[in-house]
């Protein structure tokens, strides 16, 4: 499992702490893709760290919570996808012909993982990739495949894809195969990997399904996957709750009269005070939403303080921060950890 990244278009909420340790729905994100992964019969788990490491190993600890055994393999300096999954294979202890699952450490999928394996070990594939098809492939390189499901090509981002099909971020290696990546240096599988082993004839293939598919690496994205895991749209095993409009979590105080929903979290010891609206939202550990504030669409980080009155439309604060009151902060504001807004000191944010 690839959790390398810095996560730098999630900051501030990644200042301290790795994107995949984001509370997501009320616990850890990779909570959610560990539970799916033991559903689809997964028993070992590879973890290839770098940044902020030694998080990773107080939060899942061996797995047995998961009923998984984890492993955690490090990485000095970043090597990039291709890089990290060579890495990672020296923890490895199947044979060279076993399949090997590769799971992006920000991705969110609905997607059949069993089939996926079945199609590749059917095919003798040397890998076979998830796709997905979005409405903008432009933004994304494009994957086409033949009429058998082979991938042809990949390609970079085009104002004119000729596909809208995508590279969803899990794939299925012949552990052989991971051994050719080259060792010690920074490797992209998109950019370097892949395109190889199309040139030299290997059979790369594409398994492109319609599922739920998300890559929470903005803030707008992780709180559309917290809010969706919360309502349901995805099913999770790790879900602390039944899913449903909030999810409330132990020690959290929500006053009868603030209306909390939309696929909220209210996380461990929060407070949210009479008169307050909170709706599709990430509220962390021991915050405050006093009382006629509204917070849509927005992340408010551990310990941070949202004074009476104050609006927040897709904004994010970090942790401990403090917003006075009579601010209004929306269109994808950001308040870094531990900043105090004195009151009424923002009325509006445009895009930042």
């Amino acid at each position: 499992m690839l959790v390398g990244g810095q996560g730098t278009r999630l900051r501030p909420l990644t200042l301290g702490v790795p994107k995949p340790l984001l509370p997501t729905a009320g616990v850890p994100f990779l909570a959610h893709q560990l539970a799916r992964a033991r559903a689809f019969g997964v028993r070992r788990v590879v973890f290839a760290t770098s940044y902020r490491a030694e998080m990773f190993r107080p939060t899942f600890g061996d797995g047995e919570a998961f009923g998984l055994s984890l492993t955690y393999v490090y990485e000095e300096e970043p090597l990039g996808t291709g890089g990290a999954i060579r890495n990672a294979a020296r923890a490895l202890t199947c044979g060279p012909d076993a399949p090997v699952l590769v799971l992006n450490g920000d991705i969110l999928s609905g997607h059949d993982i069993g089939e996926q394996v079945r199609r590749h070990v059917a095919a003798r594939a040397a890998v076979t990739l998830h796709l997905t098809e979005v409405d903008d492939p432009s933004r994304f390189g494009c994957v086409p495949t033949d009429a058998d499901g082979r991938v042809t090509a990949f390609l970079e981002k085009t104002p004119n894809p000729v596909t809208n099909r995508i590279n969803a971020g899990c794939y299925v290696f012949t552990r052989s195969v991971i051994d050719t990546i080259p060792e010690g240096r920074v490797v992209s599988v998109e950019r370097e990997t892949f395109p190889g082993l199309i040139e030299a004839g290997a059979l790369v293939l594409g398994y492109a399904t319609r599922s739920y598919w998300l890559d929470v690496g903005t803030p707008e994205a992780f709180v559309q996957g917290s809010r969706d895991l919360v309502l349901g749209r995805l099913a999770s095993p790790a879900l602390p709750a039944p899913p449903g409009e909030l999810i409330v979590l132990p020690g959290a105080e929500v006053s009868p009269e603030a209306k909390v929903g939309g696929g909220s979290v209210v996380g461990a010891g929060a407070k949210v005070e009479a008169g307050a609206a909170v709706t599709g939202s990430v509220l962390g550990d021991g915050c405050l939403i006093a009382a006629g504030a509204t917070v849509t669409d927005s992340v408010v980080g551990r310990g941070a303080r949202i004074a009476e009155g104050v609006v927040l439309r897709d904004a994010v604060i970090g942790d401990d921060a403090e917003v006075g009151p009579g601010n209004e902060l929306i269109r994808g504001v950001r308040v870094w950890p531990g900043v105090v807004l004195p009151e009424r000191a923002v009325r509006f944010s445009s895009d930042a």
